[in-house]
């Protein structure tokens, strides 16, 4: 989102964008280039965006997830290590919106970049064309053999001294596609079931379909392998967006599972509140972590499921290293609950229900802003904002701009004084005074001058 702007959060998925190309054209220098210009921000909170394999960046107001692969070889003889890059890289193209086609202008048109460019024409995915080391206009023409390989447009550009890099993302943001307005014909709670492979999300939501009193229909998902089912009970609905997609091919490496978060981050953008499905037995794994970051990266209401734990109840060992690993992994977001179930025998399972209504419905809050600065007054008078030289810094009044998350405005005389740890007492404050300890919240600290610090807590 641009610095300034606030917004509710809608259901529409986040574009995806791989950079594809032969091995060490550049594609890592431009990944780290476009998450770390200025007018690209990244969110560096815990999870997918420390990978350094996918980032959220946003460009020009559009947000869109990048990312990296390895590099494209041709011809027979390939050692194991690179058919494996070969295939994280076949699933990224897979997987996204649109694709960066990048080659090396210094290196001149190979053999391998016609290979790729018809793997992309295989695709059907609309592609940007980019010729990489480009370090000026001068040096354009070396770009031009390029047009052998029948495109329409390159752009010459420089991912190391950032040449060519604002054209081409101009040309990448318009060629993204429309923004998304929201579910409108979806009803009631939107709930993203996300787990790994054989953690029970299958055995989950036909437990939780299984009751007599539940209405279960089949709607087309506008998520690629997914399938939404409306839940209705007599006084609630549900529309529970499963994700089989989520799936590791047999003997496939941890970087080739990596590429499965992409097809989960469709189902959570279009979800309210995500429930993140752990094994009980086997404990939390970097790719729960990732996922789990980017729920939280999104603003997403969150429960976390601990599945199979009629396994490991009657263990006290294996109950407090199970306990112990999901609390210190996903202390980023001390707002989402546990539940400890069995999805198999159904124990557990009834809370699930009850758990989502109260997230969702503190995830919808509304404070009334008299309501709101009295209880700023109340949290400043017991521990004032830090100084800053001789001036102390002023909190002059707060406002919510926003649900889903609740988004809250602070106006200060000087934002950028703001410790983060004051900052988090602030929205302890807040939560303790309105009840909102299941849900994130985010504080915008806004300067008279419209600067402003915004965090997701």
């Amino acid at each position: 989102m641009a610095e300034g702007q606030t917004e509710n959060i809608d259901a529409g998925a986040t574009p995806i964008v791989a950079i594809v190309g032969r091995p060490n054209v550049g594609k890592s220098t431009l990944f780290n280039r476009l998450c770390r210009d200025r007018r690209a921000l990244v969110d560096d909170t815990p999870g997918i965006t420390r990978d350094r394999l996918i980032a959220q960046v946003t460009w020009s107001g559009r947000s869109f997830c990048l990312v990296d692969t390895g590099g494209i070889e041709e011809g027979a003889g390939q050692t194991p290590i690179r058919m494996q890059v070969q295939q994280q890289a076949q699933m990224a193209v897979e997987e996204a919106d649109l694709v960066v086609f990048l080659a090396d202008g210094k290196e001149g048109l190979h053999s391998g970049d016609t290979a790729v460019v018809d793997l992309l024409r295989r695709s059907g995915k609309p592609v940007l064309y980019a010729v990489n080391k480009i370090d000026g206009i001068e040096q354009e023409a070396a770009a031009y053999e390029f047009y052998q390989l029948g495109v329409e447009s390159l752009f010459p550009i420089s991912a190391a001294h950032g040449y060519g890099v604002r054209d081409l993302m101009d040309a990448l943001v318009e060629k993204l596609p429309a923004e998304a307005t929201g579910e409108e014909t979806a009803k009631g709670i939107r709930v993203a079931i996300i787990g790994r492979p054989n953690v029970g999300k299958s055995s989950l939501l036909n437990r939780v379909l299984g009751s007599e009193r539940v209405l279960v229909s089949d709607l087309p998902g506008t998520t690629r392998d997914a399938i939404d089912v409306s839940l209705t009970l007599p006084d609630k609905e549900y529309l529970l967006i499963d994700t089989p997609g989520i799936r590791r091919r047999s003997k496939t490496r941890e970087k080739i599972e990596k590429f499965s978060v992409l097809k989960a981050l469709r189902s959570i953008d279009r979800c309210q509140v995500a429930v993140l499905l752990l094994d009980g037995y086997e404990g939390i794994s970097a790719q729960d972590v990732r996922i789990a970051g980017y729920i939280h990266e999104r603003g997403r209401g969150a429960v976390v499921v601990i599945n199979k734990w009629d396994l490991v109840q009657k263990d006290e060992k294996k109950v407090k290293q199970i306990a112990d690993g999901v609390r210190e992994s996903l202390k980023f977001m001390p707002y989402a609950p546990q539940l400890r179930i069995s999805a198999l025998t159904g124990r557990g399972v009834s809370r699930l229900l009850p758990t989502l209504d109260s997230v969702f419905s503190q995830y919808c809050t509304r404070v009334q802003t008299p309501a709101l600065n009295n209880a700023l007054a109340e949290a400043i008078s017991r521990h004032e904002p830090p100084m800053r030289g001789r001036s102390r810094t002023k909190i002059l009044y707060g406002t919510q701009a926003a649900t889903q998350p609740p988004t809250f405005v602070l106006f200060v005389n000087q934002p950028e004084a703001i410790h983060f740890s004051y900052e988090r007492y602030l929205t302890n404050q807040i939560r303790k005074a309105f009840s909102l300890d299941l849900t994130p919240l985010r504080l915008i600290f806004r300067g008279r001058e419209g600067r402003k610090r915004r965090k997701k807590r």
